[in-house]
């Protein structure tokens, strides 16, 4: 096969991913692609991005987007107070999601994955499958991590790349539980990743992000030995 390349932000669900490409199929080079957009927790971001390539063997790449952190306002770039989440409130994140939505980031970022693998494509002749950590939630979910926007994504890219790509997201139709489940089987390191929304260092432990991770580890009987604030 040829070339995968794996959007990683250091979270959960994009080094799980990433493992799973490595562990289960056989590519002949993959890459990391992470994007700097001006998010509040970018230093842990790129920190076990960097640890994710090194553990799976993969070159890595960023791409600065800081014009979109500019633009957005969501919580994930902008100052303001961050709603403390219990787990009884994970049920419907509908009203919530809306404080970390960032306009149309996961198209630009998939839009800007073409452009990488249409460029190795015509400097090494090597076509690549792309592949990201999207987990859809039905309940709350983002309109830009649903299998329908990933296969409208593809579609485009039919008509809109002369190479022949495909984007690939294996745990969209997951629970978190089951990542984590997944992550275990595939001995991948959870202190190695980095979930929240808000910090720079240890996880503030109550944003929906942190909520969602907690509850992943909960759901799944696995311990969870990340360090929160809280």
């Amino acid at each position: 096969m040829g070339n995968a390349i794996i959007l990683c932000s250091g979270g959960l669900d994009s080094v799980t991913t990433a493992h799973y490409v490595k562990k289960n199929l056989e590519y002949e080079k993959i890459r990391i692609l992470f994007f700097n957009y001006g998010q509040k927790s970018l230093e842990k971001e790129r920190e076990f991005s960097k640890k994710c390539a090194e553990d799976v063997g993969a070159e890595f790449k960023e791409i600065e987007l800081k014009w979109l952190g500019e633009i957005s306002n969501s919580l994930i770039n902008q100052k303001g107070e961050v709603n403390e989440i219990s787990e009884r409130d994970l049920k419907d994140t509908t009203e919530e999601s809306k404080n970390w939505y960032v306009p149309c980031r996961n198209l630009i970022f998939l839009s800007s994955a073409l452009s990488f693998a249409e460029s190795i494509n015509m400097k090494e002749k090597l076509e690549s499958d792309i592949f990201v950590g999207f987990k859809y939630d039905a309940e709350g979910g983002y309109p830009d991590t649903t299998p329908e926007f990933v296969a409208q994504v593809n579609e485009l890219s039919k008509i809109g790349c002369e190479g022949n790509f495909e984007i690939i997201a294996p745990l969209i139709k997951k629970d978190k539980e089951e990542i984590v489940k997944l992550g275990r089987e595939l001995k991948v390191d959870f202190n190695k990743t980095h979930s929240c929304y808000t910090s720079a260092e240890k996880h503030c432990g109550k944003c929906l992000a942190c909520q969602l991770r907690r509850a992943g580890f909960k759901w799944a009987g696995v311990e969870d030995r990340t360090e929160y604030i809280d």
